[in-house]
């Protein structure tokens, strides 16, 4: 019988959360809708060490602003919980002892001091088969000394006793059939009596079987892992509910070889966490990609892409589509470059699709910090005309100031090359056309212009540059008629009169 798909993400709160992450979450929501499962989000706390102050209720607030939903979990009830790792201590317990009271794992006494005097004297030193009985532990000594040493208070771990000579095998739908020989896996710690928490290792298996996960999808890096969480279930005889395994390719550099890190970011200038980071240990202050100016949905589209391809030429995805079109077989094994430049045009693609309406209420507060009264509509038709030369809306003003604000200084190098010896005089003349007409659309103010221009003799491109120079105070903008119209009669007659006195 088949069994309802059940995902999970569970990211640490140690600090701000990786773009890498965000993908791996966003792959598992595809897979949850596409087959009508569940979505579960958990929080793996249990080094305490390590535990940073606002860092889960920053992750939350990614997933809102992206638009990824969860269906249970921290901060989403369901009735599995506690959803937090730390909160469920008392639970782990149970299946440690388990574990020592089948022979699967064993108590280890030895002290950091002690396992470091190990490695200095032997070579690649691995606590395991070969090794475990020369050290202090539960196999190597009594049971008496071990009581002993407990009762006196004497901090210990529990290791997963790992069998040498095996061949584990972990069926990955990504990578197929992955074999790994138990020879090169050591004892791993599964709990630790300092603090009585458990590891991910045995926090993760003991979670996703009382949870009913059904797949695993995780990034490459936790590969290794994989084998030890196979033997995990079946030393606890829960073959039959092991999840299905995928491992997703690794996001790399977009130059050069390696992992993706925040140093790429910051030295080529793009952000690597969704949302902006402020660091309570260090103040350090890292951007993201909302106050960046990305917009959640091409920031998902972008993601989507990245180590998955949907087999047709299609590029741009609403989340709703890419849930109809997401295959987790068709992955990459191979690593993806994180082409930021790419994410930039997804951007601008975005700012395409969307209405000038919606543009514009993101760009009514940067006209109104800038001095410029104006009403939304007319912010409107200014986003309208503009959008389209722009990736990101905090770009639009730069471009287009000279709507809202007559310019104060004229390009010196375009006056050179498009203000002529007699610009002025011909200025002049166009202003008298300018005034007589009563029609001042584009479509009305065009006909008569260019009818002058012809009867004239002039140059049409000596003419409109010299107009764009007047209104703009640069060589930049859309149509000029555009210009004119949106500006009105009376503030282009007084932009030209004052670029002819200026410029003379």
């Amino acid at each position: 019988m088949d069994r309802k798909v059940r995902v999970r993400f569970a990211p640490s709160p140690t600090g701000a959360l990786h773009i890498g992450g965000v993908r791996t979450a966003l792959f598992n929501y595809l897979f949850a809708k596409q087959n009508d499962g569940d979505l579960i989000f958990r929080i793996e706390d249990t080094d305490s060490n390590r535990f940073v102050p606002g860092a889960e209720e920053y992750i939350i607030e990614s997933f809102r602003w992206l638009g990824i939903t969860f269906d249970e979990g921290v901060s989403f009830g369901g009735n599995k919980g506690p959803y937090r790792q730390s909160e469920r201590r008392y639970i782990y317990k149970k299946y440690v002892k388990q574990l020592i009271e089948k022979g699967k794992a064993y108590i280890a006494f030895d002290t950091p001091e002690e396992l470091e005097k190990k490695r200095v004297e032997v070579p690649n030193f691995q606590y395991d088969a070969k090794t475990r009985h020369e050290m202090r532990n539960s196999l190597s000594l009594s049971a008496e000394e071990v009581e002993s040493l407990i009762a006196d208070g004497h901090q210990y771990v529990v290791r997963f006793k790992i069998d040498a000579g095996e061949d584990v095998i972990v069926n990955d739908m990504i990578r197929g059939e992955v074999h790994i020989k138990t020879d090169i896996l050591d004892d791993k710690v599964l709990y630790k009596s300092a603090d009585e928490l458990p590891t991910y290792h045995l926090a993760n298996i003991v979670d996703d079987h009382l949870m009913e996960v059904s797949h695993v999808i995780r990034g490459e890096e936790w590969l290794p892992s994989a084998p030890l969480h196979v033997l995990l279930y079946k030393a606890f005889g829960w073959e039959d509910t092991m999840p299905q395994f995928a491992h997703l390719p690794l996001l790399l550099k977009p130059e050069g070889k390696g992992k993706l890190s925040k140093r790429d970011g910051d030295r080529l200038g793009f952000p690597v966490f969704p949302l902006e980071w402020h660091d309570p240990k260090t103040g350090e202050v890292s951007t993201g990609f909302r106050e960046s100016g990305y917009f959640p949905e091409a920031v998902v589209n972008f993601l989507a892409l990245l180590g998955w391809n949907p087999g047709t030429e299609q590029e741009i995805f609403t989340l709703e589509e890419l849930v109809n079109a997401f295959d987790i077989s068709r992955c990459s094994k191979a690593g993806a470059k994180f082409d930021y430049k790419k994410c930039i045009w997804f951007n601008h693609e975005y700012i395409l699709k969307k209405s000038a309406e919606e543009i514009a209420k993101q760009f009514a507060p940067i006209v109104a910090n800038n001095g410029a009264d104006v009403s939304q509509e007319r912010i409107t038709q200014v986003v309208g005309m503009m959008k389209d030369r722009v990736n990101f809306v905090s770009e639009l003003w730069p471009l287009c100031s000279f709507f809202f604000f007559a310019p104060r200084t004229y390009d010196e190098k375009t006056v050179k090359k498009r203000w002529k010896e007699d610009s002025a005089r011909v200025m002049t003349e166009l202003s008298m056309v300018l005034k007589d007409i009563d029609d001042f659309s584009v479509i009305g103010q065009e006909r008569v212009v260019m009818n002058w221009i012809e009867e004239k003799g002039y140059k049409l491109g000596d003419v409109m540059n010299a107009f764009r120079l007047c209104l703009v105070g640069e060589g930049k903008g859309p149509g000029m008629f555009d210009i004119s119209a949106y500006l009105g009669k009376e503030e282009t007659l007084s932009r030209i009169s004052k670029a002819v006195k200026t410029l003379g």
